[in-house]
C-alpha cells in the first residue's frame, strides 16, 4: 500500500473498524473453509434449516447494506481468494456482532464446467451479498440468531 493510500485510509475512511474487521474475518473464514470439512463447518454456520425473519428495521437494513458494501469492496482486493461463501460468512459475523439476524443460503447448479456451488446472504427481505441465488437450487439454509 502506498503512503498516500494509508493516509487516505485513516483520514477519509469513516468505517475503519468495519474495514479492518472485514479484512481479518475474511482471512479467518477463508482459512476455515479451506481447512475444515463441510460436516464440521456446518456446526459453525448456525441453525440449519431455519431462516431469519423477513422483517427488519430500516436502521438494521441500512447498516447491513453498509457492511455489505465494505465486505464486497475489501474482498475484491485481497491477496487471497474470498468468494461468495467467505463473503457471506464475513458479513454474517459483522451483522451478528450487532444482533442483526440473517440467513446464509447454499445452492448448486449444473453447468458446462460441472457442478457449481454458490452462497448468498439475506437480511430482512434484502439479499445483501451473493445476489439471490438465481439459477441455483437451494440445498441448505442457516440462520444466525
Amino acid at each position: 500500500m502506498k503512503n498516500i493510500d494509508i493516509i487516505s485510509f485513516f483520514r477519509d475512511n469513516g468505517e475503519k473498524v468495519v474495514t479492518i474487521k472485514s479484512y481479518l474475518y475474511s482471512f479467518y473464514y477463508r482459512f476455515i473453509v479451506k481447512h475444515t470439512s463441510m460436516k464440521k463447518l456446518k456446526k459453525r454456520l448456525g441453525k440449519e434449516g431455519e431462516e431469519s425473519p423477513y422483517e427488519e428495521t430500516p436502521e438494521n437494513l441500512q447498516l447491513a447494506n453498509l457492511y455489505a458494501f465494505h465486505v464486497n469492496r475489501i474482498t475484491e482486493h485481497l491477496p487471497w481468494n474470498a468468494k461468495c461463501f467467505v463473503r457471506a460468512l464475513t458479513l454474517r459475523k459483522l451483522l451478528s456482532e450487532k444482533n442483526i439476524s440473517s440467513t446464509i443460503y447454499l445452492g448448486i447448479k449444473n453447468s458446462e464446467h460441472g457442478l457449481q456451488a454458490h452462497a448468498w446472504l439475506r437480511c430482512g427481505n434484502t439479499f445483501i451479498t451473493g445476489g439471490y441465488g438465481k439459477g441455483y437450487t437451494k440445498v441448505a439454509t442457516f440462520s444466525n440468531l
